[in-house]
């Protein structure tokens, strides 16, 4: 059955409160440790925390000297490869910087909303702390939410009208073929119009357009898409939290 095109604010609004409480939690821990006069535990002491005021300056000096692009995310399901976008810097060095300090193998996909997406990057039981800070948006029209499109999460509007992304919340989209008709209602919604091949993306592939413009897509996968597939279908409990958990390691790759 084809979706209602009334439908993105609604999955919208789910998808931002869906994001909205692990970002919070990982910000009040952020603050508890700053004041906090204990050593750095090993696992602390790879990567320094960042801000607000200190992230553009850290992310831009860091995807000068790393221009790796493609990541591998292992799950106890198989491995998803994934290829990050040169014209997005900040996202792709962000990325890469937590995944070669080993801050994404303390994660998890915790949220799975079949159908629609998958979110990692997050765990309660992570040690490592990457700082309170967003990183500041880099949506492009090139870059579409695809079926596999890999995106950052956010807060919402109404506590972030920069449309601002998280830290480390990712998610990769999964969705179903659209009409035409579905697409036109998505490009007045949006103020966008569609290129002929994205559109022909949309018809065949799928993916969530309700989400263009409103998240950062920053990269895609290339290998593995039913490693996603598998993990959305996993049986989940209240808050769309996985009943068991799907943990994740991710590291850089030259193939």
């Amino acid at each position: 059955m084809k979706k209602n095109p009334s439908l993105p604010s609604i999955l919208r609004a789910l998808l931002l409160a869906g994001f909205l409480l692990p970002i919070a939690s990982c910000n009040q821990s952020g603050s508890e440790n700053a004041n906090n006069e204990t050593e750095p535990t090993e696992a602390e002491a790879k990567l320094e925390p960042l801000t607000s005021e200190t992230a553009v300056e850290v992310l831009s000096a860091y995807e000068k000297q790393h221009p790796d692009s493609i990541a591998v995310i292992s799950t106890r399901l198989g491995d998803i490869k994934v290829r990050l976008y040169k014209d997005t810097p900040l996202h792709r060095a962000n990325f890469v910087r937590l995944t070669n300090a080993g801050f994404y193998d303390q994660g998890e996909f915790y949220r799975v909303v079949k159908g629609f997406a998958i979110q990692g990057g997050d765990s309660d039981n992570r040690e490592m702390k990457n700082g309170a800070y967003k990183i500041p948006q880099e949506t492009n029209p090139k870059h579409i939410h695809k079926k596999g499109a890999l995106a950052m999460a956010r807060y919402g509007d109404e506590h972030n009208p920069d449309k601002e992304s998280s830290s480390h919340n990712f998610y990769i989209v999964l969705g179903e073929p659209l009409t035409d008709a579905e697409l036109r209602a998505y490009e007045a919604e949006h103020n966008i119009q569609y290129t002929p091949q994205q559109i022909e993306t949309y018809k065949t592939i799928g993916g969530e357009p309700g989400l263009d413009t409103e998240y950062t897509v920053f990269g895609e996968v290339i290998d593995g898409m039913d490693v996603v597939e598998k993990i959305a279908q996993e049986p989940v409990g209240s808050g769309n939290w996985p009943k068991e958990i799907v943990p994740h390691k991710i590291k850089m790759t030259n193939k």
